[in-house]
């Protein structure tokens, strides 16, 4: 995979290198700053493009430099790594995309496994989430009632949280030990629950089923 690199911190960028060498990726340009990556990807092509959230021409650059991205290159992955595991962060993300898009905490890609295989479904068109923010999101709030969240089963706020990691269905029956007709169940129990119209895509009420969640949780 064509891999195009953002970051300011340079210990973190060069390690970030050899790790993506390491699992076989090919780094078109490692650059300092947002505008630096605009540049690059003007004359280079990449499959997915890694951006620091925190870093210049201002401090939330990353999503303004992804923003701009989204627009040059439409087909292009983005993957953003950060120290924190913010859902306000989160919420921008999904305003820039909702496919090939992923946040992961910087601490957690710092093997090859958990690296290609972030990039590898951001480059089969997922959405990848850091599990310890995906996991806060489907937590069921407390004292609320008669919220849509709270009417959720235990095991449909499971199948929710492999949804908020941006699992297929494939995924999250091999992730809870059920059949794939079992997970459309739960899903079709969720958006009902939810009440998100079947006149609208699938992927797309997935991703709206996660908004509820962040939504809920920036409330609460």
């Amino acid at each position: 995979m064509r891999v195009a690199l953002a970051e300011d911190g340079t210990l973190f960028r060069e390690g970030l290198q050899l790790l993506l060498r390491a699992a076989g990726h090919e780094i078109v340009g490692a650059v300092s700053d947002g505008d630096s990556l605009v540049r690059l990807l003007d004359t280079e092509a990449a499959d997915v493009a890694v951006l620091d959230i925190r870093m210049p021409p201002e401090p939330d650059g990353g999503l303004v430099t992804a923003e701009r991205l989204r627009a040059l290159h439409p087909s292009m992955g983005l993957l953003f790594l950060s120290h924190y595991a913010e859902s306000h962060y989160l919420m921008r993300i999904l305003e820039i995309g909702t496919e090939s898009i992923g946040y992961r905490l910087k601490e957690k890609v710092g093997s090859v496994d958990v690296l290609t295989d972030t990039l590898t479904r951001i480059g089969a068109g997922e959405i990848v989430i850091e599990p310890v923010l995906a996991k806060r999101l489907v937590e069921r709030p407390r004292g609320e009632r008669g919220d849509a969240i709270a009417t959720l089963s235990e095991r449909e706020l499971d199948v929710l949280k492999q949804m908020a990691e941006g699992r297929s269905n494939t995924g999250i029956a091999q992730q809870l030990f059920v059949t794939p007709k079992a997970v459309e169940k739960h899903i079709a129990n969720i958006f009902g629950k939810l009440g998100l119209q079947a006149d609208a895509s699938e992927h797309h009420r997935r991703v709206l089923a996660v908004l509820a969640y962040l939504r809920a949780q920036r409330t609460d």
